[in-house]
């Protein structure tokens, strides 16, 4: 910012002139009172600087008249004079000289380099205008404390930021991640330096391990300046149980099942295993490290399996709810049985009879299963006692036709072998005896008396 223009008289010598300089600058400002005519003016402007970089400063007049132009220092001595530079300080160097400016630079700025420095103008009335050179310092140093090195899951542990020697007191940021914090600042101020320290608490979680963070400065002398700490979070096992078979579907009865627990701690569990929640572990169950292996489910294994895993810091568990499923339903092939029809033709003597037997054969059963009629059967396992009901009353009325055809192929048998041994028996005994006049006579006149004895013959039909 351009200061105000002020009245001056001649300026001072700068030290270590030479010793024709006192004069020649007598003359020069008698020179200069001389009226050069109005409307001339002043031009500067200020300048921020940081220490060690350049600062340039630059006096300009507006409306020319060729008048002397010079540059003083905050104590008011001589930096240059024209294009002449009296002061013995090699860090000023000429960077441009004209009658309408003159601009000269600093090298290696420091903080005793801060000021006002005054330009002059040797006009009827002389002019003056001073710009002010400010220096930035940018923090010294900038470090992170932490309270615990390692922190656990739950606690809140102190951060602290430290920003030494700047100038002007710096702006200290909070960041975790990409998340903005809110810390408590303090300055304290040195000379003409100052030391700013942010205070942050932050509780820290599992999520928060191996996260930065950052202590960030704003500050105009520099930018992007930052430094960062890693956290290290020690949390309880993180317990996960999968099931690796069946791996889909339900656990049924009489299908092995094989659950795998996983844990993620820090530090890295070290003890695991598994129970069941409100009852033993069956004999059959197999562990196996994180593994457990049931081969043979059963209704009688129904529970929580609960697997547990600790470390330095704590414990923690995972739980399976197990329900065991019926076995899963099948329906039969279809059979079918051909019915068969015997005749079997009986001849007895005298009489010829033709009987027939019953027919026997097995139920047929549906060529298909869509011919199945389930009814209002509520579910699979109905319809699968359905169809075993179905195959067993056929097995039955199987075995019952066998039955009834081995005993009618008995009863036709003693049938024809009765007919084989029964017959009517004719005899010569009585013949002649017709004509007979009594029993007597009828015997001895009939073929088969006592006379004619050897010739008695006896026929079987």
């Amino acid at each position: 910012m351009a200061g105000r223009a002020q009245p001056s008289g001649p300026a001072g010598s700068g030290g270590g002139a030479p010793g024709l300089l006192p004069l020649l600058l007598l003359l020069l400002s008698a020179a200069a009172i001389i009226p050069r005519g109005d409307g001339q003016n002043l031009v500067t402007e200020d300048v921020t600087v940081v220490e060690g970089d350049v600062a340039t400063i630059s006096c300009r007049v507006k409306n020319s008249d060729d008048s002397v132009i010079q540059l003083l220092n905050p104590n008011r001595q001589t930096i240059y004079f024209r294009d002449f530079r009296p002061l013995k300080d090699s860090r000023f160097q000429l960077v441009n000289f004209s009658n309408s400016e003159l601009r000269v630079s600093l090298t290696n700025v420091s903080i005793s380099d801060e000021g006002r420095y005054f330009c002059q103008l040797y006009t009827d009335p002389p002019q003056e205008i001073y710009t002010t050179i400010t220096v930035l310092v940018p923090p010294r140093n900038l470090v992170i404390d932490i309270q615990k090195e390692t922190a656990v899951e739950g606690e809140e542990i102190e951060l602290n930021c430290t920003a030494m020697a700047s100038r002007p007191p710096t702006t200290i940021r909070w960041f975790k991640g990409n998340k903005e914090l809110t810390g408590k600042s303090e300055v304290e101020q040195w000379s003409d330096m100052y030391t700013v320290t942010s205070q942050l608490l932050l509780k820290v979680g599992r999520e928060d391990d191996g996260v930065p963070v950052i202590c960030l400065v704003d500050h105009p002398a520099v930018k992007d300046l930052q430094t960062q700490r890693y956290l290290e979070v020690m949390y309880k096992p993180q317990v996960r149980v999968s099931q690796n078979y069946p791996l889909q579907g339900l656990t049924r009865e009489g299908e092995p099942l094989e659950l795998t627990c996983t844990a993620f701690g820090k530090p890295q569990p070290t003890d695991m295993r598994w129970l069941r929640v409100d009852d033993e572990m069956p004999q059959h169950v197999v562990v196996s490290g994180s593994n457990l292996l049931i081969s043979n489910l059963n209704k009688t294994d129904n529970g929580t399996y609960r697997c547990e895993a600790s470390n330095a810091v704590g414990k923690s568990h995972a739980d399976y709810m197990l329900f065991v499923y019926d076995p899963p339903t099948t329906i039969p092939p279809p059979t079918t049985t051909t019915t068969t029809t015997t005749t079997i033709p009986t001849t007895i003597t005298d009489t010829t009879a033709t009987t027939e037997p019953a027919v026997h054969g097995f139920t047929q059963l549906p060529n298909s299963a869509e011919e199945l009629d389930y009814g209002d059967l509520s579910d699979s396992r109905a319809g699968e006692e359905g169809a075993i009901r179905s195959v067993d009353h056929a097995v039955v009325g199987g075995v019952v036709a066998v039955v009834v055809f081995a005993m009618l192929c008995l009863l036709i048998i003693l049938g024809r072998y009765f007919a084989r041994h029964k017959g009517t028996y004719f005899t010569h005994e009585a013949k002649g005896a017709d004509d007979a006049a009594d029993a007597d006579t009828a015997i001895i006149n009939a073929e088969g008396g006592q006379n004619n004895s050897e010739e008695k013959k006896e026929y079987f039909i």
